[in-house]
């Protein structure tokens, strides 16, 4: 895609990528609401549910929240779930916990998982936490069977707090009777909504600056467009905004307006 657009409105780096630091992380209402029960979720080494659409910041909030962990004092793993097996979801979890494979065994894998977290607690001092992302596509065989990597001492001991994150359909799968002993350790549930007009314009405005342009270059009908071609969702603002920046350079003005966004929703789904 033209990059000429960068020039032309005097950008320091891309404009409207999810790349940025966590210190450049617009902090809304909703990621702090993620923030906080993430930190509960942690200190109880219990549960949290989080859901939302496609692309309405699930991601950059768990960033938010996992930056104030310390490194030597947390563990995050992070693992994208898919729609195998559990024994599938066993070798994930061995992989991140940098173990080797040695058997297709779920007994042993799951033994071999669990040595490794007392291992962390233990000895390396350091308390684990479990991210799943996308885990609304996991089978419910999974659902049925994920509780057991968190059972230590007889169930007494928290040592493996877990994150679920995913979309909507999350909810549903958590209410069949195979995953109640799962559901029944969540003590946190967030949802991010789709954001508001204003918090739209504020986004695009914060995300301007992040590339290094302080005044605003959507005009009021233009951020109006934005906001409704998107439907409140930060990710497809983010193309959006990027694909009207782009028309509005071709066209060498330097305020985008509602047609340059009608000409970028044309590029995207």
């Amino acid at each position: 895609m033209n990059q000429t657009y960068k020039r032309f409105f005097g950008f320091t780096k891309t404009p409207f990528t999810a790349d940025i630091e966590w210190e450049e992380i617009l902090v809304t209402d909703d990621i702090q609401e993620v923030s906080d029960r993430f930190e509960y979720t942690i200190h109880l080494g219990a549960i949290a549910v989080i859901t939302g659409e496609v692309g309405s910041g699930k991601s950059t909030a768990l960033r938010w929240a996992i930056h104030k962990l310390h490194p030597s004092e947390y563990k995050v793993l992070w693992i994208t779930a898919n729609s195998g097996s559990i024994l599938e979801f066993y070798r994930q979890m061995l992989t991140e916990l940098e173990l080797e494979k040695t058997s297709n065994s779920k007994a042993v894998m799951t033994r071999m998982i669990k040595a490794r977290v007392l291992d962390l607690v233990k000895e390396k001092r350091q308390k684990p936490v479990l991210v799943i992302d996308e885990a609304s596509l996991f089978r419910l065989e999974v659902f049925a069977e994920l509780h057991t990597i968190c059972q230590f001492e007889c169930d007494s001991k928290p040592w493996l707090p877990i994150v679920l994150v995913g979309q909507n359909n999350l909810l549903d799968k958590l209410q069949y009777r195979g995953s109640a002993p799962l559901a029944s350790r969540v003590v946190a549930r967030s949802h991010l909504d789709a954001s508001n007009r204003k918090e739209m314009e504020t986004y695009l405005s914060h995300h301007l600056a992040i590339a290094g342009v302080k005044t605003d270059l959507f005009n009021d009908k233009a951020v109006t467009a934005i906001f409704q071609g998107s439907g409140g969702i930060f990710r497809k603002a983010n193309h959006l905004a990027r694909g009207s920046l782009i028309a509005a350079a071709k066209e060498k003005t330097q305020i985008v307006h509602p047609e340059h966004v009608q000409v970028a929703s044309s590029e995207i789904f």
